[in-house]
């Protein structure tokens, strides 16, 4: 651990749930931030860049779930799902949607902490950049904007979700079957038709016509990665 305070964020609608996990938070060295619904939580995080995040599912204006899904697209800050919901599905869905861990209200405070120590320990360092830059190119994962020069360029979800893979891994070969099965679902990892034609129009889009010196290059008979200049 640094010798800073870790920053954790806490997103819950619930007052004194947010109370009480201030009161064990700081009690225990952390600094600590509070928000009431998943669009402050969504922005905070962008803003703030916590260490950590505490998610109750049961948010009142976006699902918590979204919330996450949301998060993961551009963020691996380690995420604990807090919930008084008990159901096995929604353990299992938050996991396989990017969730670090999960526990159920009510809950022990020193488990609490020893989840959350465990999560720090195992996502250091902790800092993955969210913005990069494609010569002219500049893509903001977090806010979800890419431009070209000053221009934004307007990309369908399918062309924006193969790009964010592509920079998540750049530099490593993103297989036809991953990229097909995270943006399609595995039911299509077959499909790399699909897959040919989306990212046709995302180099027409990117202006990445050079066969000699593209962005996106695709390596024969695997799939395809991404050269970029740079990252912040």
């Amino acid at each position: 651990m640094s010798n800073f305070p870790a920053d954790i964020l806490i997103i819950d609608d619930e007052r004194q749930i947010r109370r009480l996990l201030n009161l064990t938070l700081t009690g225990a060295g952390y600094h600590v931030r509070e928000c009431e619904n998943g669009q402050l939580g969504l922005s905070e995080t962008a803003l703030k860049r916590p260490d950590a995040i505490i998610l109750d599912l049961g948010l009142p204006d976006i699902n918590g779930l979204e919330v996450l899904k949301q998060l993961r697209e551009w963020t691996q800050v380690p995420i604990l799902i807090l919930t008084a919901w008990d159901r096995e599905d929604e353990k299992v869905d938050a996991l396989d949607a990017g969730a670090d861990d999960y526990l159920t209200k009510p809950f022990s405070g020193r488990e609490l902490l020893a989840r959350l120590r465990v999560m720090l320990r195992r996502n250091r360092p902790d800092r993955e950049p969210s913005v990069f830059r494609l010569g002219s190119i500049v893509v903001d994962l977090s806010s979800r904007r890419v431009e070209k020069g000053k221009e934004e360029i307007h990309l369908t979800s399918k062309e924006y979700g193969i790009l964010r893979l592509l920079l998540l891994h750049q530099g490593k070969v993103m297989t036809h079957r991953q990229l097909l099965r995270e943006i399609w679902g595995p039911q299509h990892e077959e499909d790399t038709h699909y897959l040919r034609v989306h990212i046709a129009h995302l180099r027409q889009k990117l202006g990445d016509s050079d066969p000699e010196n593209r962005i996106i290059r695709a390596e024969s008979g695997l799939g395809y990665r991404i050269v970029a200049d740079g990252t912040e």
